[in-house]
């Protein structure tokens, strides 16, 4: 099946792009907002992702794919740091919507931050010889310190979004991984990662997801109030 990828790229963004022309929540009227966070975030982790496969940390199943490749990477990974971020910051927004009162404390959110980048931190000093594991987790550190500095409002409820998140997560990533298939669509060098893997997932993808998601939201907020857009309307 050489379309599976791309089957589930357009799968995972369909429904949330229809939702988008919703009336009430109108959440394409922030467009120039998402357009240039998307543009910005994926380019870091396209830059990222080509190195990763030109280095043999990670790769692709040339069965699952249509064959097109710009820089290595086929075509369906560069619309997946297009199209799995809007479907996951579409959840996020949405829950928003539907319950705009529901955060963590600020007093929590600080704690649980300054205790998750020790925490990244130390785990990448630990396997500095682990590609996946080091970049990954310092990149994840330095999302957070961003977080902690200049979007401890947006973090008091990401945090809370990001465990409704991980359901879909889990679901398309563990397919990429080879859950329910014969071979993965995306392989792992495990000599550059920790090797723990939940399903089929590398631990690591985990904190990848968050940077790529958080970072999205934090840009739409800062280029929504650059470009003068209103509120996000909540029920």
């Amino acid at each position: 099946m050489n379309y599976l990828y791309l089957i589930l790229n357009l799968f995972s963004f369909i429904i949330p792009f229809a939702y988008s022309f919703e009336k009430r929540m109108s959440f394409i009227s922030q467009w120039k907002a998402i357009a240039l966070a998307l543009i910005s975030v994926s380019t870091i982790f396209i830059i990222w992702d080509v190195i990763f496969t030109i280095n043999g940390v990670w790769g692709f199943n040339s069965d699952y794919l249509l064959g097109i490749n710009i820089l290595h990477l086929p075509i369906e990974e560069w619309m997946f740091f297009l199209l799995i971020p809007y479907a996951s910051f579409f959840i996020h927004y949405s829950l928003l919507f539907f319950f705009p009162k529901t955060q963590l404390p600020k007093k929590s959110t600080k704690w649980i931050t300054l205790l998750l980048i020790l925490f990244t931190l130390i785990v990448a000093i630990l396997n500095n010889d682990k590609a996946y594991t080091f970049v990954n987790y310092s990149f994840l550190a330095f999302t957070l310190m961003v977080g902690l500095l200049y979007g401890k409002q947006l973090l008091q409820r990401f945090y809370l979004s990001f465990l409704i998140i991980l359901i879909p997560f889990f679901v398309i990533n563990g397919i990429l991984t080879g859950s329910f298939i014969e071979n993965e669509v995306v392989w792992y060098n495990n000599a550059e990662n920790l090797g723990i893997r939940l399903f089929t997932v590398p631990i690591e993808d985990i904190g990848y997801a968050f940077s790529m998601i958080f970072l999205n939201v934090f840009l739409i907020e800062k280029f929504r109030k650059l470009f003068k857009l209103p509120a996000l309307k909540t029920r």
